[in-house]
């Protein structure tokens, strides 16, 4: 006789999920102290040092302690390579292991989802929610916030041959811009990051430090969540194993799926709640048909052109030896600056694969050091990487479970390149990328492309070697996406078409993908979804019902 859940008792409000958009929720849910949420999250503490170095993130992705470790399926556009797909498993999510890059998008992504329906989502409707938590490290504007929890700083290092680069790409009338963020992105610059004081600033201390202050949140991490509980067309909690017990835990209010691109379609469809025939098919009891869990996965797939480059200081020369290493530990260790401070990115541009295209489509991403692939060795000889991705890519993937084992990572196929606009537009980029390093400003650096290589000229090979090289950029978004067709998973109010008690708020949620990285519209997400939810309904506690905050 299977023994019965541990009862985790009510609460107002149970968020899946401890990433970026789970803890701006249950901070801003628990601003009404009459509100219990109950947090639930499969990662440990985000109290890893690792974590908070900037450049930590080479050894956060592909670690089991900070990423759930799953890879793609073997993708046809990519010649048959199945990839890495990180994601975060850790209080904070992926913004605990991502490049730290602040970029809300263009207007245009924007007014686009307006205009697909999704009332409430234009551009001048978003923007107020950016705003709300930002403390940009301008001070207040019209474009920006000043003494919210999500800091943005200035990068704290600077590169003669990413100056150079953008020297050069005037050569080319791509103009530098001052402000990537303001809804028109196109120029070169400078990324700002979520950073203070050369640390990572990821959701974890911004959003959910200060809110487990509050008596009337409960965090518990390591906890697998394996099925929402439906009381017919109503969500009322959620079962999670936890050092091999199982627990349930309900929601007097909502459920709020935060789990992201990848793992909330999969929590959906593990809980009956999908496309029929697959789940039938998998031996899951149909609970609720919604044909597009799952569906419209976009994702930024990141084309890495790399140059040798002569008379350069890069990353690659820096730490060549013991001694180099030494000296840029030091130097972090004294001024919380240098190599150990980077994003993965310094250096952004914007710019248009083709002039009659409206807005950049575009996104460079130029860094002062080389390798075969991430987490791989830094080249022995000076270089720079050039990576370009197709903002809006055309190829449509999908995310689906593959048997009914909760602990069974999903098939994941992002169908790169699978339509011939996306083709082309990947060959124009490698090509604008080459042209890029034959600018005066970078001759006296001697460029010399090695990655995909020289000898790779006509489209047909360069598309070849872009299957060969290109990777994810970390964007998955759209799996559970909002609008009113027959393939949308929620409605404006980011509510499951057809159910009560249940919301989806994270990146699956995305129509369209945005023309940029996409953490902060995570959190502009998360922050709009609150609002409508503390709008809808103050408090669902049971008349006399008290809650304690259990001992963590």
């Amino acid at each position: 006789m299977m023994k019965a859940p541990h009862n985790e008792g009510e609460y107002d409000y149970v968020i899946v999920g401890a990433g970026t958009a789970g803890c701006v929720l249950a901070n801003r849910l628990t601003e009404d102290s009459s509100t219990r949420v109950l947090l639930v999250e499969a990662g440990g503490s985000d109290n890893y040092h690792w974590v908070h170095i900037p450049v930590g993130y080479l050894y956060c992705i592909g670690n089991p302690r900070t990423d759930w470790m799953m890879k793609t399926a073997a993708e046809p556009g990519l010649n048959g390579r199945s990839i890495a797909y990180p994601r975060g498993k850790v209080l904070g999510g992926c913004s605990s292991i991502n490049g730290m890059i602040y970029m809300r998008g263009q207007a245009a992504d924007y007014d686009l989802w307006r205009q697909l329906g999704n009332t409430g989502w234009g551009w001048d409707d978003v923007l107020p929610w950016f705003l709300k938590s930002e403390d940009h490290h301008g001070g207040s504007s019209p474009m920006h916030g000043s003494g919210g929890e999500w800091k943005v700083s200035k990068q704290r290092l600077t590169w003669d041959v990413l100056r150079a680069f953008q020297e050069g790409a005037k050569e080319f009338g791509i103009l530098p811009r001052d402000d990537f963020n303001d809804g028109n992105n196109e120029g070169s610059g400078f990324f700002e990051v979520n950073q203070r004081r050369g640390l990572r600033w990821n959701a974890s201390k911004a959003f959910l430090r200060p809110a487990l202050k509050r008596p009337n949140l409960r965090l518990v991490t390591h906890a697998h969540v394996e099925a929402l509980v439906l009381d017919g067309p109503k969500a009322t909690g959620i079962r999670f194993s936890r050092d091999g017990v199982m627990h349930e835990a309900s929601a007097a209010g909502e459920v709020l799926l935060t789990a992201g691109a990848i793992n909330s379609p999969k929590l959906l469809e593990q809980s009956g709640i999908g496309r029929p025939e697959l789940l039938r098919d998998l031996g899951i009891d149909v609970a609720h048909e919604s044909p597009g869990v799952g569906e419209n996965l976009q994702d930024h797939l990141q084309i890495r052109t790399a140059f040798k480059v002569t008379g350069a200081r890069t990353l690659n020369t820096m730490l060549r030896t013991a001694l180099g290493k030494a000296r840029v530990g030091l130097h972090y260790a004294l001024t919380q600056s240098g190599p150990l401070s980077m994003a993965p990115s310094q250096f952004g541009m914007f710019t248009k694969s083709d002039p009659a295209k409206a807005t950049p489509d575009l996104e460079y991403h130029v860094q002062p050091l080389s390798t075969d692939k991430l987490g791989d060795p830094l080249h022995p000889f000076p270089a720079i990487t050039v990576s370009v991705c197709n903002l809006r890519p055309d190829s449509v993937g999908s995310v689906h479970v593959k048997s009914p084992d909760t602990f069974e990572q999903p098939e994941i196929r992002p169908n790169y390149l699978s339509t011939s606009s996306d083709r082309e537009t990947a060959v124009k980029a490698v090509r604008q990328a080459r042209r890029m390093m034959t600018s005066r400003a970078m001759q006296p650096y001697l460029p010399e492309e090695f990655l995909p290589g020289t000898e790779h000229q006509s489209d047909e090979a360069v598309l070849e070697q872009v299957g060969n090289i290109a990777t994810t950029i970390f964007h998955p978004v759209g799996t559970c996406k909002m609008g009113n067709d027959d393939k949308a998973v929620v409605g404006a109010d980011l509510k499951v078409h057809g159910l009560d008690g249940l919301r989806v708020i994270d990146a699956s949620i995305m129509p369209r993908i945005v023309s940029g990285n996409t953490a902060s519209p995570v959190v502009m997400i998360a922050e709009k979804a609150a609002s409508m939810i503390r709008a809808g309904s103050r408090s669902h506690s049971a008349p006399g019902k008290t809650f304690t905050k259990p001992a963590r």
